[in-house]
């Protein structure tokens, strides 16, 4: 089910007309190596299904265990696609495939290389237990690879994330918390797999004893339901990121010319951009003519506040002027005008710059005004 679940949304994305062209080659690339490590389990562990192979071809054995060492890195760079503009691979990205490259050539020496007769011999008396010891070590070190690059993708995303606090319109991204459940669900899965070929080795060298089927079993049911949840993902979230540019905390703030300050506040005061909902700050730089680095820095340093905090206190002073005198206005109406997208921040915001809600705001400024007699 898993398999033919990802080869058939693999080619429903490599066909798919959509912005996101290189996400979905990445996205369509690992689901394939998904498929490939069912089918690499069904083969060796499975009795129908390695009867079936070992009577077609011994070259099937082994053959999809090359999924386990792409998957993860392929994960990487379709989460670093979705987050990074304009994302390429670098030659620092290609590293991630020479533990690949240095399992293809073990196989080529150790099994591949040998005469079909004595291959199919070995398979026909393949044990567990008689596995040379070496091999269960590498397993173990793919296992913590996978984990590796698990985390990796984890701290890009809280990068990406802590870039949308500062710099993007709103902080509710629900799309990138999809997003961070479904890495972290992955690389929980791969971390489970890690347990399991510890308590292998434990069970070859010690004698432990272990119910690998049913840990196998809920491995290959969670891998299920998560690729489901992926394409989901894919489908229906992944094309709302804008993404950043991929350097973007490396380079060290440049000197702020003193007339930036004052060309940001004219040009906020005169054209309102705050009310546009997807303001982001690399359009307010495109608008005001500065590039995004010298905005940012600008807003940071000469107004102490970070861009999301910046453009919601001019959202919230908009917010109290129609408050104040359209009384006509629903409550979502003025949020809306006001620039937030958000009930929810717009609430926050409101309540913490004038310590109100926009329903007390109204109330208290609509009272009539009373005389004072003495």
């Amino acid at each position: 089910m898993t398999a033919f679940l990802c080869l058939l949304f693999a080619l429903l994305l490599l066909t798919l007309k959509s912005s996101k062209r290189t996400s979905n080659i990445f996205l369509s690339l690992f689901l394939i190596q998904q498929a490939a490590i069912p089918l690499d389990i069904l083969i060796s562990f499975g009795e129908e299904f390695r009867s079936v192979a070992l009577n077609y071809s011994p070259n099937l054995f082994y053959f999809f265990s090359y999924g386990y060492w792409l998957e993860a890195p392929l994960l990487l760079w379709y989460v670093r696609s979705i987050i990074y503009k304009n994302y390429s691979l670098r030659a620092t990205d290609l590293v991630l495939l020479v533990p690949f490259l240095a399992y293809l050539t073990h196989q080529w020496i150790y099994f591949y290389s040998v005469g079909s007769v004595d291959r199919v011999a070995e398979l026909q008396t393949y044990q567990l237990q008689t596995t040379e010891e070496y091999i269960h070590w590498i397993t173990l070190l793919r296992e913590m690879f996978r984990v590796a690059l698990g985390v990796v993708c984890l701290i890009e995303l809280q990068r990406y994330r802590r870039h949308l606090r500062t710099n993007v319109y709103s902080a509710d991204h629900d799309e990138l918390a999809w997003l961070t459940i479904l890495v972290t669900s992955f690389t929980l899965l791969r971390a489970w797999s890690m347990i399991v070929v510890s308590l292998m080795i434990l069970s070859v060298l010690f004698g432990v004893t272990v119910n690998f089927g049913a840990a196998g079993l809920l491995g290959n049911y969670t891998a299920f339901l998560l690729v489901s949840l992926l394409i989901f993902y894919s489908l229906g979230h992944a094309h709302v990121h804008e993404g950043i540019d991929r350097d973007v905390d490396i380079a060290e703030p440049k000197p702020i010319a003193p007339e930036h300050r004052q060309n940001v506040l004219d040009y906020i005061e005169a054209h309102k951009p705050y009310t546009n909902t997807i303001l982001t700050i690399d359009r307010l730089a495109d608008q005001i003519g500065l590039p995004t680095r010298t905005l940012s820095n600008v807003i940071n340093r000469q107004f102490n506040c970070n861009f999301y905090e910046f453009i919601n206190g001019y959202r919230v002073n908009e917010a109290t002027h129609l408050l104040s005198n359209h009384p006509e206005k629903t409550i979502l109406e003025v949020m809306a005008l006001a620039g937030f997208n958000s009930k929810a921040t717009f609430n926050t915001f409101f309540k913490k710059k004038t310590g109100q809600t926009p329903s007390e705001f109204r109330a208290n400024a609509n009272k009539p005004k009373t005389l004072d007699k003495g």
